[in-house]
């Protein structure tokens, strides 16, 4: 898997932006509420303006189609969307080319589309999160909060992006479900080499499983300081 390197990218709020992220590195990103955290991790992915430039690897993202930048760079918001009745048709993985419409969604055909033919790698991943297999037919109105935020992440997982940009993903889990969630984290960017860069507020959490940290001060990202 490649590195993630901002080159003077400068996200809204923020002064511009330098740093690399080695392949398979967790980096933290802390500050107070409201100082941009989450504004970097959406420029990163290029869903919101921004100036300067984003590598993956040798790969500018400027040469990249949006849409492909996106599975690659994989984003999980601190509040993830759903647009399907049930969870099956948002764990359907769609071709480099295929993308989600925006107007009326056949349920019945989304359903047909979901991976069953990879029951075993769905299934296992779920298990991790702490669902069996049948979460893929509950309706998504059923789900709390917090199931919510851990089925946003398999699916995120599921489409094996290259690089993971998190915004406060374990923030509305108990400690149970918070430990499973780093595990998987940790076994994902150790197995498959991926850069993760993870927005958090918890000290502890950036202590036990960062490899780098940094602070947003005074609209600068500056190394974070030990204690």
């Amino acid at each position: 898997m490649p590195s993630l390197r901002l080159q003077q990218l400068r996200p809204r709020l923020l002064e511009p932006v330098s740093l690399t992220l080695a392949a398979g590195a967790l980096g933290f990103v802390s500050g107070p509420s409201g100082a941009g955290k989450s504004l970097l991790l959406r420029a990163i992915a290029d869903l919101d303006p921004n100036d300067g430039e984003v590598f993956l690897g040798d790969q500018a993202r400027s040469s990249v189609a949006a849409p492909d930048w996106r599975r690659r760079v994989g984003l999980l918001p601190a509040e993830s969307g759903w647009w399907a009745e049930t969870v099956a048709p948002h764990f359907a993985r769609r071709s480099a080319g295929a993308e989600r419409t925006h107007g009326p969604v056949d349920e019945d055909a989304r359903h047909r589309q979901r991976p069953r033919q990879q029951d075993q790698e769905l299934d296992a991943l779920l298990r991790r999160f702490g669902f069996e297999a049948d979460v893929l037919d509950w309706t998504v109105l059923r789900l709390s909060t917090g199931e919510r935020q851990r089925l946003a992440l398999a699916r995120l997982l599921w489409l094996h992006p290259q690089a993971l940009l998190l915004d406060e993903a374990t923030a509305n889990l108990d400690p149970a479900n918070r430990s499973a969630v780093e595990a998987v984290v940790e076994d994902y960017r150790r197995r498959r080499g991926a850069a993760v860069l993870w927005a958090s507020h918890d000290p502890e959490q950036r202590a036990r499983l960062g490899d780098v940290a940094w602070v947003i001060r005074e609209h600068r990202l500056v190394p974070e300081e030990g204690p």
